[in-house]
């Protein structure tokens, strides 16, 4: 699956998300992906239920098309204290 459909289908699902899938390097890069994604829709949520959210936006890909996909989550702020 194309990283950018990956992106789309993420920031389709989350409400105002912003997700980054970088190209996948290694033996498995067709099916094992690494997502950051951004959305205010996290605050006050845990980190499962976050990570359920980017689960549930990709839907039957997560079973069909992509094997592994690590996940990180934040809200805007906490985005912001991390990367600044």
């Amino acid at each position: 699956m194309d990283t950018a459909e990956v992106e789309t289908l993420i920031e389709s699902g989350i409400e105002d998300a912003t997700a980054t899938v970088p190209r996948a390097r290694g033996e498995h890069d067709d099916d094992h992906l690494a997502a950051v994604v951004v959305s205010p829709a996290f605050e006050g949520k845990t980190l499962v239920a976050q990570h359920d959210m980017v689960y549930d936006a990709l839907d039957e890909h997560m079973t069909t098309d992509i094997h592994a996909l690590e996940l990180t989550t934040y809200t805007p702020a906490e985005y912001e204290e991390h990367e600044g």
